[in-house]
């Protein structure tokens, strides 16, 4: 897939096809990566303003910065009100682009890569802008609706991590197109084991495996897709030690991305109400994601992912040290244990409040005791995101 990159964002791995400058594009003798820095400043030196990438030939190891070149928490740049509005209108586009495109699938229909790459772009914006937004509107969860929510979760995780990582923005874009089509082999797997309101049986679970296997040829079908976004699809059940599925791959056969896919559909399936279980709070979602590493996954991403959405990540429901409950609100750049939380439940009293912002870096008699699962609670907090 080759596509624009702006010559500021350049960097180490990109498979070069051609360069741009104010007089029009310019053909390349030998296509290829870039392996040194010495080579993207003699582009910049030579007035090229736009330089054509095919990222299916890029190295993608080259987009992850080393740790202590990482700023771990890119600054935002919109407030959360600004930024929430935006985030609410990508929201709804993307369940009823999505909706269309598998109402498509399940009538024999092609997907068109074209609106999903428009809508990719919009939800990278704006989690560039303002992370905490789009993930405290995405936040509110249908249990009736977990194919189409858990696709759109996926996406936004997947980009909040790699942003996270430092990864190049066009890299985050295939990230988004990835995440929102990573289930689409769901669309073939029998209705009555796909919506079954309880757990699978072994026989059952055996087949909706079958999902990884019946989205490669669905993928095939989708002119321009990039060979990153799919492997999200196809890598996201792989385990490190040979253990998922569908190929079984092992160790570094798993690719950055593979291994970042497999960490996000875990966290968000745990983290969902399901038809036949509570939501689990995100403490106890990374407490078994914990457990699944070093053999399963990447012991290094996961303390990565942790970082990025936090211990208390933004829209989960927390319980202060004072026995009011709280949405958080809005995630805390200087320290992710003092995030803002909007308190409207006492547990001491076991009735709801008047909503009050609590930010938790200016009150500092107060702490957050734990997280809490809102099913397990009996506590409704959809009235107040």
């Amino acid at each position: 897939m080759v596509q624009a990159v702006a010559v500021e964002d350049l960097c180490k791995g990109l498979f070069v096809v051609a360069l741009e400058n104010a007089k029009g594009r310019l053909r390349v003798n030998k296509p290829g990566r870039i392996h040194s820095i010495d080579l993207i400043n003699q582009i910049k030196t030579n007035g090229i303003q736009t330089v054509w990438v095919d990222f299916e030939q890029s190295d993608l190891s080259y987009f992850v910065p080393e740790r202590h070149q990482r700023n771990l928490k890119p600054p935002k740049t919109t407030t959360m009100d600004t930024e929430r509005k935006r985030a609410e209108s990508i929201l709804v586009k993307s369940k009823d682009l999505l909706s269309k495109a598998i109402d498509n699938l399940y009538e024999g229909k092609n997907i068109d890569i074209a609106p999903i790459a428009d809508l990719s772009e919009s939800i990278v914006d704006s989690i560039r802008c303002n992370p905490d937004a789009i993930h405290c509107v995405a936040a509110l969860r249908n249990k009736d609706s977990y194919l189409l929510e858990h696709s759109l979760n996926v996406a936004f995780l997947m980009v909040s991590f790699g942003r996270h990582l430092g990864l190049n923005q066009q890299v985050l874009k295939q990230l988004a197109i990835g995440g929102l089509l990573h289930d689409i082999g769901k669309t073939q797997v029998k209705l009555e084991i796909l919506n079954k309101p309880a757990r699978l049986t072994p026989e059952e679970f055996e087949h909706m495996k079958l999902h990884q296997v019946l989205s490669e040829p669905l993928l095939d079908c989708i002119p321009g897709l990039s060979d990153m976004s799919r492997q999200v699809s196809l890598l996201h059940h792989e385990k490190l030690d040979g253990s998922g599925y569908p190929r079984g791959l092992y160790s570094d056969e798993i690719s950055l991305v593979g291994r970042m896919s497999a960490i996000v559909d875990i966290y968000d399936a745990l983290t969902a109400t399901r038809c036949y279980k509570e939501s689990m709070s995100p403490t106890a979602a990374f407490n078994i994601l914990k457990s699944m590493t070093p053999h399963q996954l990447d012991s290094e991403l996961l303390n990565e992912f942790i970082r990025n959405v936090g211990v208390y990540p933004v829209g989960s429901l927390v319980e202060l040290s004072d026995k009011r409950v709280g949405l958080v609100w809005e995630s805390n750049e200087e320290s992710f244990l003092q995030p803002i939380v909007k308190c409207f439940y006492s547990m001491k009293y076991g009735r709801y409040l008047d909503v009050e912002m609590i930010n938790l870096a200016e009150r500092k008699q107060l702490v957050i005791e734990r997280g809490l699962s809102p099913g397990k609670e009996n506590i409704d907090p959809t009235p107040y995101r």
